[in-house]
């Protein structure tokens, strides 16, 4: 794979810098070629309201083709035609699929919400995932969506209505505050948290890297580290989080996640991932001087293809004896 010259003169030193430090040297040219062009245009059917041959089948007559992804039954990529095409199709208009990256599927696979269950999604604008945990709650249970961002939560509430989600309860609070009001409450959290978005990098657009500055990493990491906490404090003992990005820095990925196991101790404890895709690595032990909690290689970061975004996903289960809870506050 030959990289071109551009990516390296247009994205800023220093993010190139850090990013080979993280990626294996065997894959760091294949991973840069990968900002170099759009990803393909996904979409998960909305199966709330239409099955996945029915939806594909209609898409077919209209001269669309897709193909299914492997590890996501209900997802599929779309090779011919393009996405303005797509939007204009009766079942993306009534909200019979929804276009989503392949990446970003991947933090509800791993939270596997089930039916009847009590669900919390903490940062959950524009709606795409909310939408996939209520396709796998078969629209039973507690669904809590929540946004603090007035602009984000108004997309967040067009997301519900267009996709049918008429059960979720849509809340607007500092995501942190759950861990006070709800502690103990709820199945399964989501923080799917704001950050450096590094992973969604390319070169063809501008606006997808410009506004890059370390700075912007410790301003999230601040706000990654209080919705963490509040989602680990909302679950019951016994119930599952995941925490999850869409950016490489470690101080924002494996960094945030080592201090919710330090500082709360007896809290919730990483459990193992059994990845569905290939493209993975484990979690970095260590980041600039800082070595991260030892299970830290529970945690996984996804390496971009020509299809998938950069992310990173670790996976909690809140330990039944978390005593320690209150003094570490």
């Amino acid at each position: 794979m030959v990289v071109m010259k551009g990516t390296l003169d247009v994205f800023p030193p220093e993010f190139l810098e850090r990013l080979k430090r993280i990626i294996p040297a065997q894959q760091w040219e294949l991973v840069l070629s990968t900002f170099e062009q759009p990803k393909p245009t996904s979409f998960r059917v909305n199966t709330l309201k239409a099955d996945p041959a029915t939806v594909c089948g209609e898409l077919m007559t209209q001269g669309f083709v897709v193909d299914p992804v492997a590890w996501c039954p209900t997802a599929y990529i779309l090779r011919q035609k393009r996405l303005a095409d797509l939007q204009e199709t009766r079942g993306y208009k009534e909200g019979e699929l929804y276009v989503q990256s392949l990446s970003s599927l991947l933090p509800v696979l791993l939270l596997d919400p089930q039916p009847g269950e009590q669900i919390l999604d903490v940062a959950a604008a524009p709606g795409g995932k909310t939408s996939h945990i209520a396709c796998l709650m078969r629209g039973q249970g507690r669904l809590v969506a929540n946004d603090h961002n007035r602009i984000r939560f108004y997309k967040l509430q067009a997301t519900v209505r267009q996709q049918g989600v008429s059960f979720a309860q849509l809340t607007r609070r500092d995501g942190a505050s759950f861990g006070r009001t709800d502690a103990g409450r709820f199945d399964r959290v989501l923080v799917d948290a704001p950050c450096g978005t590094e992973g969604r990098f390319y070169t063809g657009r501008a606006s997808s890297y410009d506004y890059w500055r370390p700075r912007k990493i410790h301003e999230m990491l601040i706000k990654q580290r209080r919705l963490i906490l509040a989602g680990a404090q909302a679950l019951r003992p016994g119930g599952m989080m995941v925490y999850s990005t869409c950016t490489f820095a470690p101080e924002e990925n494996e960094g945030v996640v080592s201090w919710l196991m330090r500082e709360h101790p007896g809290v919730v404890g990483l459990e193992p991932i059994e990845s569905p895709i290939p493209n993975t690595m484990a979690g970095l032990p260590n980041w600039e001087h800082v070595v991260f909690d030892a299970s830290i290689h529970r945690t996984i970061r996804v390496l971009p293809t020509l299809e998938m975004e950069g992310f990173f996903l670790a996976k909690f289960c809140k330990l039944l004896q978390n005593t320690s809870e209150s003094h570490h506050r």
